[in-house]
């Protein structure tokens, strides 16, 4: 009983938190659990490299469209429309996955859910293709004809990148687990 020392600490604290709590500032952990949070190696993927493309090609697009008279016909609502939400959540959902916020949602099953996104995203963006490219005839003779074909050109190049999102994310769903049987076979 004697070797048994009379008062145990049991913190476990480390230093930076101490001189943060007795009024320093420590700027360098701050940055530290700033970059562990940054997936550095998602921004090199083919994913990232094509979400940020899709975010870039759409905003061109819709650019393009709201610099001309886009009100003149309905098509061209229903082309911003799908540009500008689809912008919107693709953004959201690239931030998403480069600050490592998905594996704090697990409940959610990521791997389908980004397939099935990028599959109607895919599927919407060539109904708004379709439309702008039908819809740029009947600007031929005015100035903003060059804005719109322009601007359904980039339509295209924004559906081929969400299609290959949707393959690339079928690849990556279907190699997480899409067969239970390959994952209880023991080797």
């Amino acid at each position: 009983m004697a070797d048994f020392p009379s008062k145990v600490t049991t913190e476990t604290s480390s230093p930076n938190s101490q001189s943060t709590q007795q009024g320093g500032t420590n700027f360098s952990g701050l940055a530290a659990n700033v970059t562990t949070m940054v997936d550095i190696s998602f921004i090199r993927s083919i994913p990232a490299i094509l979400m940020m493309a899709e975010m870039l090609l759409g905003l061109i697009q819709w650019a393009l469209i709201a610099s001309g008279p886009y009100y003149l016909l309905p098509a061209y609502s229903w082309v911003l429309f799908v540009a500008i939400t689809l912008w919107i959540i693709t953004s959201i959902l690239f931030f998403m996955i480069l600050f490592s916020v998905l594996p704090m949602l697990s409940f959610v099953p990521w791997p389908l859910t980004v397939m099935v996104y990028n599959c109607v995203a895919a599927s919407l963006y060539v109904t708004a293709f379709l439309a702008n490219a039908a819809s740029v005839y009947p600007f031929r003779l005015t100035y903003f004809y060059s804005y719109l074909a322009a601007a359904a050109f980039f339509g295209a190049l924004t559906t081929l990148a969400y299609g290959a999102s949707a393959y690339f994310s079928y690849l990556d769903w279907r190699g997480n687990g899409g067969n239970a049987a390959t994952n209880t076979v023991p080797t």
